[in-house]
């Protein structure tokens, strides 16, 4: 049975702690998952994409002022808001994938190898005939909008009933008919793959189930980039990984990147759920991939996820050594602490689902029982990734008090 805490019951600094059981000591890679992510496919993924017009690496944020008021050595945060101006890591993974499926299909379409410089150049018309879509929260619904528009393809967009206008109105910009279904995200991803298989279309999702792995193995590989900058770009290597799930896509992506970089050297991996979506807190409790049910209705709209990726299970069910879950209330609170931060830390623009993996630490350093489980003390290297910035500029100016260009001037300003 899993090792498990809880705290602070029914409080806005509730949260459980839950060990994955199954973690394997020494991280070593198997065969299969290396079928998954491997070496080879991220370098192709990571040649393809720093070949399209606007890349640039994001930046690694050092918070001295934080680690020393939570008590950790260095804390490191890869602010991903600037990333292809979509606000979000998601542009990594969803455009990636659109770009592969359209080489192959178009490869078969045309009876001849079609390279990949002709798909970033548009150089085919017959892609126009190809229309891919997908099930999403915002973010990566976003990137395979964008990834259609750059590439020449048709694009539909399925939301749930929760997901915000703001968010919906920034697909459409990217030229996609956006679909609003009821439900939560996983009825969307089943309304989306039903009405692609009527019409023809390609599904790029981010998550994967069985019959369908080959389009998110590439959503993931790309996903793989931001994490081997954030690994380029450190001092020394981390000790801690804290990382927010969702259907755990990236938190894969991360993890591969750091087992295949570190070896039995790798850091410690800490999921983050939202405790309204908390699908990997089901699975490491009981030792296998398990969806939770409802409504899923989190503030962390990115993490609204029931049901975990089976290709992210594959990697995460071995080399994920703990779940920490968290209130709504206490991403609030960490949004608010990046944007308003104190000691001569920079100010940072992040979004609700940006937050989980600073929220999660902060929230597990307050205990020392959490902390002893962790292995964290006050000589512990944490890395954690801010995946999105104000994607949804008027909820965020909600939750936070001001709005990002308010915060962006402070940046600006702070010496």
């Amino acid at each position: 049975m899993a090792q498990e805490l809880t705290r602070n019951a029914d409080t806005d600094e509730a949260f459980t702690l839950v060990l994955n059981a199954q973690a394997v000591p020494g991280s070593l890679w198997t065969e299969g998952q290396n079928a998954i992510l491997s070496d080879a496919g991220f370098a192709h993924a990571a040649n393809t994409i720093r070949a399209w017009p606007g890349y640039a690496e994001t930046p690694l944020v050092t918070l001295p002022a934080l680690a020393a008021e939570i008590g950790v050595a260095t804390l490191h945060y890869k602010d991903e808001s600037p990333r292809f101006g979509l606000g979000s890591f998601k542009a990594l993974g969803g455009a990636y994938a659109v770009a592969r499926l359209l080489q192959k299909e178009l490869s078969t379409l045309l009876g001849r190898a079609v390279t990949m410089e002709e798909i970033i150049a548009r150089a085919i018309p017959e892609a126009a005939r190809i229309t891919v879509c997908c099930a999403t929260d915002g973010n990566h619904g976003r990137s395979v909008a964008w990834g259609a528009q750059s590439f020449g393809c048709g694009c539909v967009i399925f939301i749930h009933a929760t997901v915000s206008e703001g968010r919906k109105a920034a697909i459409e910009s990217f030229g996609a008919e956006v679909r609003r279904t009821p439900g939560n995200y996983d009825d969307s991803v089943r309304e989306a793959q039903e009405v692609a298989s009527e019409e023809g279309w390609f599904v790029v999702s981010d998550t994967s189930y069985p019959g369908y792995m080959d389009v998110p193995r590439d959503v993931m590989q790309g996903y793989e980039l931001m994490a081997a900058e954030a690994f380029d770009a450190l001092p020394a290597p981390p000790s801690h990984v804290f990382v927010q799930t969702g259907v755990g896509g990236m938190a894969a992506a991360v993890t591969a990147q750091a087992v295949r970089r570190y070896g039995a050297d790798r850091p410690k991996i800490v999921l983050c759920d939202p405790d309204r979506a908390a699908c990997f807190l089901a699975s490491y409790r009981s030792g296998a991939r398990t969806a939770v049910h409802g409504d899923l209705d989190t503030l962390m709209a990115g993490l609204a996820c029931g049901e975990v990726s089976a290709l992210a299970w594959e990697i995460l069910q071995d080399h994920g050594d703990a779940v920490i879950v968290l209130t709504d209330a206490a991403a609030i609170d960490a949004m608010r602490r990046l944007a308003f931060p104190e000691g001569g830390d920079p100010a940072l623009v992040a979004g609700e689902s940006a937050v989980a993996g600073v929220a999660g630490l902060r929230l597990a350093m307050t205990d020392p029982e959490a902390r002893a489980l962790l292995g964290l003390d006050e000589a512990s290297r944490i890395l954690t990734f801010g995946t999105e910035g104000d994607t949804d500029p008027e909820l965020y100016a909600e939750l936070v008090g001001a709005p990002a260009a308010q915060i962006r001037a402070q940046q600006r300003t702070t010496p």
